[in-house]
């Protein structure tokens, strides 16, 4: 897809699950443009680094080992520290090399999901990572008295050719519900915001059911925090919350994940969700969220829309929110 912003955008993005990571764990992975080595320490903290070793370029990712708190290049074990500051050259062990560093990446773990956060000139997080469970005090918060959402309601999708900003852009548009996810009823914005970094909406579904154009069956509370991801909490039957995220890859494409926090059914105390509550999930909310993967592999931009008068404020307001988390490095 292209598109007329940097794909190098400034925010948290969510790279995994905790679980994808034990102890010991070295893992190649690339974002941004970049190669990039994510290794779980002895102590079980998870560190991004960049993944070229600066003595002679080898791939610490594929073949490094973790030694304490460093990652050990497969090639001539240097080992590289949590900052990027090489610790340790076997065959002069009292002299690291103190002049190199590889560029490394602030990391955050929250509720069995993996936070990276990246900013084109390497500047430390503007912002912290907000509490997926707190963001929405007026439900549950409690983790525990949700399944976990990991292995069995999490799922990706991977090279999608869309940007983060345009996955964004689902939220005030209200219409596409009916001819992509063949809803019955169309939903309505009820009320939307924006401070900062975060944007707020929430969407209503009317109740079909009822001769009230204002009793909502459904109504569903969101937060941007960034353009990274979406938290949202589902205020109706059955009351769970999610988080969909996009992170960039290259400039072409974008890794997808998504993860459902499910109440537990009265008197569970088990975080694996039973037999009919998976299949109830997977069917409900699992399927349907990738169906506009398929508008994405085969989307064009348009960067003036002629947008229905009922989507076309709070559409705009999102575009013009997003220029604020598109800082380039100069050429």
């Amino acid at each position: 897809m292209l598109v007329p912003f940097t794909w190098k955008v400034t925010g948290w993005f969510m790279i995994g699950w905790s679980a994808e990571f034990q102890i010991g764990d070295v893992k190649a992975l690339r974002y941004f443009g970049e190669d990039l080595a994510a290794y779980r320490d002895e102590a079980g903290r998870l560190h991004i680094l960049e993944a070229h070793c600066k003595h002679l370029g080898a791939h610490i990712g594929h073949g490094g080992k973790v030694v304490d708190d460093c990652i050990e290049c497969p090639f001539h074990g240097w080992r590289w520290a949590p900052d990027g500051t090489n610790r340790y050259i076997p065959y002069q062990p009292d002299r690291p090399n103190r002049g190199l560093r590889l560029r490394s990446y602030p990391v955050r773990e929250q509720y069995g999901c993996i936070f990276m956060w990246h900013q084109p000139d390497g500047k430390e997080p503007q912002w912290e990572l907000p509490d997926i469970f707190h963001k929405f005090p007026q439900f549950e918060t409690d983790p525990n008295a949700y399944y976990r959402p990991y292995p069995e309601f999490s799922s990706r999708a991977d090279a999608i050719p869309v940007h983060p900003q345009i996955v964004a852009e689902n939220g005030p548009d209200s219409s596409h519900f009916r001819y992509v996810h063949g809803a019955t009823v169309t939903p309505v914005c009820l009320h939307w915001e924006h401070e900062g970094e975060e944007w707020r909406f929430l969407t209503g579904w009317p109740d079909a059911r009822s001769d009230d154009p204002d009793q909502m069956a459904l109504r569903i509370h969101s937060h941007f925090s960034g353009l990274g991801f979406a938290m949202s909490a589902f205020e109706g039957s059955s009351n769970h919350r999610l988080i969909f995220a996009c992170t960039p890859v290259d400039d072409e494409v974008s890794d997808m994940f998504y993860s459902i926090w499910w109440p537990k059914l009265s008197g569970e105390k088990s975080d694996i969700p039973p037999a009919q509550v998976r299949a109830q999930v997977e069917k409900q909310f699992l399927k349907t969220v990738w169906e506009d993967c398929e508008i994405w592999r085969h989307q064009k931009y348009i960067e003036h829309p002629p947008l229905a008068k009922i989507d076309a404020k709070p559409y705009m307001a999102m575009r013009s929110w997003a220029k604020q988390f598109y800082e380039v490095s100069p050429a």
